[in-house]
């Protein structure tokens, strides 16, 4: 029996001008912007729709914008009737997986993941954590490299098992340099430095996370409707006290995007509906397994287009 999930984006997908033509179209995507802006006493629907990007960039502003957006998507989504099996998220993107499995409200979630952004830009001073994207490693040599250099001089991690030969590592700036620099030694044919405001899904987010814990212990947090499948263990999450503590993981534990795609697979679905801005997740999801269908709603277009094939 065919299967669907519905899976989110997470950081790095963000444009300015995303979501409009859902807002401009929609009054039930008007109300959902309208909320973000109530909920967080700012205009972040201005920030979406006209910039700057460089204040959309910043991991505070970034985190409530893609889920707003997500959600945007998602409203005019389920007014089509098509419910998904499962759901999943890629990091920020579990918070809106969660809206899916209504397992937060959304008036809740944004509040979140604004804290959850403000927290993490303040774990590490600017300057001594970074990011980088390693292209063609395999997991285990690159695990053991940044275990080597963790020893030798700085901590580095991996942060981002995106799919087959991509990984992001995060950490200290002297730990992902060293990798940059001896990358090579796991294989690797490209290590990329990323544009980052902090080492994410690392240890040194700790402080980060301890904060989110605080954060989300004042929040009502349900039980799933449909199974979410964590970052954490690429396993799905139903209880609300299991997801509490996932989420508090989340943010210093690495995400397994390419696991959870397989395990989704392997759990029947064959259909992947991509929902939010951009297509960042089709691209990943097609390099674990090019037989299975995925449909990117990111416009009313895209929709539309769903619509009439359905």
């Amino acid at each position: 029996m065919s299967k669907t999930a519905f899976v989110f984006p997470g950081q790095g997908a963000q444009a300015v001008g995303m979501g409009r033509d859902a807002f401009d179209a929609s009054e039930q995507a008007r109300a959902i912007f309208h909320e973000a802006d109530e909920a967080l006493g700012f205009k972040l629907s201005s920030i979406i729709f006209d910039g700057p990007e460089a204040a959309l960039k910043q991991t505070a502003n970034t985190q409530p914008a893609l889920l707003t957006v997500s959600a945007a998507y998602m409203a005019l989504l389920e007014e089509s009737g098509l419910k998904p099996d499962y759901v999943a998220g890629h990091s920020l993107g579990e918070y809106s997986a969660l809206l899916a499995a209504n397992v937060v409200s959304f008036r809740d979630a944004v509040k979140i993941v604004r804290a959850r952004g403000q927290y993490m830009e303040e774990a590490v001073p600017d300057g001594q954590g970074a990011m980088a994207a390693v292209l063609g490693a395999e997991r285990e040599a690159l695990a053991a490299l940044c275990a080597s250099i963790s020893g030798e001089c700085s901590s580095v991690e991996l942060a981002n098992v995106n799919c087959p030969g991509q990984i992001v590592v995060s950490g200290s700036a002297e730990g992902v340099e060293a990798v940059v620099q001896r990358g090579k030694e796991a294989g690797a044919k490209r290590v990329i430095p990323l544009e980052v405001s902090g080492p994410f899904h690392s240890s040194l987010m700790k402080p980060a996370a301890e904060r989110l814990s605080e954060a989300l212990s004042g929040i009502a947090i349900g039980d799933a409707s449909v199974p979410v499948v964590a970052n954490v263990t690429a396993r799905p999450a139903t209880g609300g006290e299991d997801i509490r503590r996932l989420l508090v993981e989340q943010v210093y534990s690495p995400v397994l995007w390419e696991d959870t795609v397989r395990y989704l697979i392997a759990e029947g679905v064959d259909t992947f509906i991509e929902i939010g801005s951009g297509s960042v997740l089709a691209g990943l999801i097609k390099k674990v397994d090019k037989g299975v269908k995925v449909v990117s709603i990111n416009s009313m277009a895209a929709l539309d287009t769903l619509q009439v094939k359905q």
